[in-house]
């Protein structure tokens, strides 16, 4: 502790120790002293000193400070002194107090500190994640020093240290929790630390946005009172600026969540604008710039669309037209306002028309376009306020044919209103005014009344201009040239042919007004093959490129200019090479870059506004074909002309073709969705055929099981068997005659039955392939898979008919044995069958018929289905309906041959039933199969058995 009270100030004996020595001490203090402290002093010690000496605290003690923020995580207090020292040493705001000891002169320094420890810090990363996990401790005296640090590291070295914490785990969830805080110190440095993170980097700016960054915000601006709030509001609208400029993910993000709605009581302003404080004053140009990130022409058009109709449903647009018609408003603001309102109605109809009916509070009420554009032709306006409201009315005619046109007419006679001052007269007024800015300016503007409209280029030819008492008036276009001929000051001249190339350009008939005057021609010809200073050679491309426009938009109805005669004056008194290198002056101009970059018109001077960004992207798109224009000859033009009819012809079979494919597309549509709803019946149907099979398949287990289980009962019923046979003596002769005549007589009725039913199935077979063959190759083609179900379920049905016949076969056997047996009662039997396991296979057989009339009526839908496909073929469509009635009369015959045949069977049932009723043992065909089989079975059991 002595060494520390020397070291803080204290008196002791002998040399005083240097700056250097004095932290070496501290330094090894820190790193050797076990009590915790001893090496809070020595930290406190090392702080105390890092202003003074921050390049031996630098150099000597960094690793040690971070080592006690690695080791002493239990004491606040150390971690305090720690992290401001670390702060002190790698922050440059404080000035470096210079030592000029010969220790310090030895090492060779950059010329910033901050910048060289911050490199030194950050070499292990680590050093970073243990900043962000110190930024949980909720203690004061570490989570701000640890904010501090993080911002100073960010300042020095912002793109290293973001890419280790947009790595770090919740590394910027931990820093978005600063705005939670509810110490105002720690949340407004919070601000000033996520401003310098979100500098320049995309990934970081959405993972903050995604964190609920626009709500903290945007709460915080309305807790500290909007635009009337503090550095504050300051800080949190620099914060969203980052956050949305060039941000296009986040920018959607801001209008999906409704936050556009939540701007407009910012600019809620009062009507007493005389106090408007500076802070106030920053709030609301940060707040308009906003607005202007998310309409920005830079942005995508459909993104920009969006945000321009939220602004005008939720009320914003309306909002900014009042602070512009307002008076008492700061003239930067106004200017902002300007500009904010201009991109807001950039190419939105619905904005554009709603800014066309904003009138300024006046008396009588004049629209604010008429009050803007008298501030743009006024000379004593500020520079920047008429290049703002230039932009205004540029967005206010940015693809707005109908704002276009109700410009245009204010200049046409008819509705010229002689007591009340409109658009055009102002314009009017602005271009042949005494001051060349506003010369400029109303020719720009009324360019972009006739931009893209080939109407209002023909009506403005309409528009006659008095020029003095006595004389008769002329028309604008010949106004202009006649100025242009006076030799006025260059931006007034450059600011008339930007106008008259726009005019003229893609309008015929405007051209010919223009080479009808017979001076205009003599002019720009001798313009151009002139040799004249830096100054006039802008001039002089602009001249080129307006002669340029006459050749290549002639329409040759003038004998004396047309196309050829023109080229062939340019061939001559200028030269061909000699007009390209002057058309080129007009690219080459440094000014002209400038312009073509964005749509709002910024120059640092009025003497430097020359080009207009519209009126750049016309030269870009004429320069070429002006130039190929001139080289060509008569014979290469008429060449040209017949290919663009040829082409022409072309095109019209192409589009012919087009809609054929069209047509064809649409029937292809309809067929595919006929197919796939045919598809999804075939699929129905195998669903149920794969059913009845798996059906039909558990029966004959049944059958089999059923079958066994005869056999052995029919084993253990032999010993009883005799003396049921014994019963058949008593029965009357009579009736067993009576019964077998009957029996052979159904039998008869039963073979013609089924020789009728056989010649029916013949004929529905020679019927359905007569019918394939006569259908058309289409029709079969589209049929062929539901007749290949037709097919598959037929041969089901015929398996299934098969095993009905197996089973009326071994009944028929059984019915022959019982007959056998009733003829000879006195001989013993073989063997009986129990007659409810007879009655059983009875229900098996009915059960079994009933499946296969399932699977015939399944047949019958098939053939429906079959029948309804194939009606697409028309042609054959009256032959295929015959054989389908003959098909479906055929097979109501053989209904009915089958309903004659359960008709005998059931005529056999009774008569077995009269047997024995009579105490006749029966025994069928089926029973008696079975038997033999069973008894074969245990004949080979036994076999095997033996061997």
């Amino acid at each position: 502790m002595n060494f520390l009270r020397g070291v803080m100030g204290g008196q002791a004996a002998g040399p005083q120790p240097t700056g250097a020595e004095t932290i070496q001490k501290l330094c090894d203090r820190v790193a050797s002293s076990t009590l915790l402290e001893d090496r809070r002093d020595a930290v406190r010690a090392l702080k105390a000193l890092s202003k003074k000496y921050r390049m031996e605290v630098g150099t000597q003690a960094m690793d040690h400070l971070v080592t006690i923020l690695q080791t002493d995580r239990s004491d606040s207090e150390i971690l305090g002194y720690s992290l401001d020292t670390l702060y002190n040493i790698i922050c440059n705001d404080e000035e470096e107090e210079q030592d000029e000891s010969e220790d310090e002169n030895t090492q060779k320094q950059t010329d910033d500190l901050g910048a060289l420890f911050t490199e030194k810090f950050i070499q292990d990363p680590e050093r970073i994640t243990l900043l962000l996990t110190l930024l949980e401790e909720f203690d004061f005296h570490v989570r701000w020093p640890a904010v501090k640090l993080l911002t100073a590291l960010l300042k020095s070295q912002g793109t290293q240290v973001q890419g280790i914490i947009l790595v770090s785990p919740m590394g910027v969830s931990r820093l978005m929790d600063l705005l939670a805080d509810s110490r105002e110190v720690i949340r407004n440095d919070g601000l000033l630390l996520l401003q310098q993170l979100t500098k320049g980097n995309a990934a970081i700016q959405k993972i903050v946005a995604f964190e609920n960054a626009f709500e903290r915000l945007l709460d915080i601006i309305t807790e500290e009172g909007s635009s009337d709030g503090g550095i504050v509001v300051e800080d949190c609208l620099l914060l969203l600026l980052n956050l949305l400029k060039n941000n296009s993910s986040n920018q959607n993000f801001f209008k999906e969540g409704s936050y556009i709605q939540r701007m407009k009581p910012w600019f809620e302003v009062g009507d007493d604008n005389s106090g408007w404080s500076a802070q106030k004053v920053t709030n609301l140009h940060l707040m308009l710039q906003l607005v202007r990130v998310m309409v920005s022409p830079v942005n995508s058009p459909g993104a920009t669309a969006s945000c321009q109709k939220c602004m005008f449903q939720c009320g914003l647009l309306q909002q900014l037209c009042t602070i512009l018609m307002a008076t008492g408003v700061p003239a930067d603001i106004l200017t902002e306002t300007i500009n904010t309102v201009s991109e807001v109605i950039r190419g939105s109809q619905i904005n554009q028309d709603y800014f066309a009916s904003v009138n300024a509070p006046s008396n009588p009420p004049r629209p604010a376009i008429v009050v803007l554009l008298m501030s743009m032709v006024n000379e004593r306006q500020p520079f920047v306020l008429r290049c703002a409201v230039l932009y205004c009315f540029q967005c206010f005619l940015y693809k707005n044919q109908k704002g276009q046109g109700e410009i245009v007419a204010t200049l046409l006679p008819s509705t010229i209103d002689a007591n009340s001052i409109s658009a055009g007269q102002l314009l009017c007024g602005g271009l042949f005014s005494a001051d060349s800015l506003s010369n400029w300016c109303a020719a720009v503007a009324l360019a972009h009344a006739l931009q893209d409209n080939l109407t209002q280029k023909e009506q403005l030819l309409r528009v006659q201009l008095a020029t003095s008492l006595g004389k008769p008036p002329v028309s604008l276009l010949q106004q202009c040239t006649n100025i242009l001929s006076q030799g006025s000051k260059v931006q007034t001249r450059v600011g008339l042919l930007m106008l008259l190339c726009t005019w003229i350009s893609n309008c015929p008939i405007a051209v010919t007004h223009f080479l009808h005057n017979q001076d205009n021609v003599p002019f720009l010809t001798a313009q151009i093959s002139e040799n004249l200073g830096e100054d006039e050679r802008l001039v002089q491309g602009l001249c080129a490129l307006l002669l340029g426009i006459c050749i290549y938009y002639n329409d040759n109805s003038l004998e004396n200019y047309t196309k050829e005669k023109l080229k062939q004056l340019i061939e001559k008194r200028i030269g061909k090479e000699n007009f390209v290198e002057k058309l080129g002056f007009i690219t080459k101009h440094e000014l002209y870059s400038r312009a073509a970059l964005k749509p709002q018109p910024v120059f640092p001077s009025p003497e430097q506004m020359l080009f207009d960004h519209e009126f750049t992207k016309l030269v870009k798109d004429l320069e070429g074909v002006i130039t190929k224009a001139v080289h060509k000859s008569s014979e290469e033009e008429k060449k040209e002309e017949e290919v663009k009819k040829t082409l022409e012809q072309h095109d019209n079979i192409v589009t012919q073709y087009k809609e054929l494919i069209r047509e064809q597309d649409a029937q292809i549509q309809e067929l595919k969705e006929q197919v796939a709803s045919l598809s999804s019946q075939n699929e129905q149907m195998q669903a149920t055929v794969t059913q009845q099979l798996s059906q039909i398949q558990q029966h004959k287990d049944q059958y089999n099981i059923l079958k066994l289980k005869l056999g052995k009962e029919s084993q253990s019923q032999s010993s009883s068997s005799q003396g049921d046979s014994s019963q058949v003596n008593g029965l009357q002769t009579e009736e067993l005659s009576q019964l077998r005549e009957e029996l052979d007589e159904l039998r008869k009725q039963h073979a013609v039955l089924q020789t009728q039913l056989a010649e029916r199935d013949a004929l529905i077979t020679t019927l359905q392939s007569s019918s394939q063959t006569t259908e058309s190759p289409a029709g079969g083609s589209d049929n062929t898979e539901l007749q290949q179900e037709l097919e598959a379920l037929r041969s089901q049905v015929q398996s299934q008919s098969l095993e009905i016949s197996h089973l009326k076969t071994e009944r028929q056997e059984l019915l022959r044995r019982a007959e056998a047996e009733s003829s000879n009662a006195a001989s013993p039997s073989d063997g009986s069958l129990d007659a409810s396991a007879v009655a059983e296979l009875e229900n098996r057989l009915a059960a079994q018929t009933s499946e296969t009339e399932k699977m015939k009526r399944s047949v019958v839908e098939l053939e429906q289905q079959l029948a309804a496909a194939t009606s697409t073929a028309a042609i054959l469509q009256t032959e295929k309906e015959k054989l389908q009635s003959e098909v479906q009369e055929s097979k109501k015959e053989q209904d009915d041959l089958l309903m004659l045949l359960a008709d005998q069977d059931q005529k056999i049932h009774s008569l077995k039933k009269r047997l024995k009723d009579l105490g006749q043992m029966v025994e069928d065909e089926d029973d008696l199969d079975t038997k033999d089989q069973t008894s074969d079975d245990d004949d080979d059991e036994d076999e095997d058995e033996d061997e």
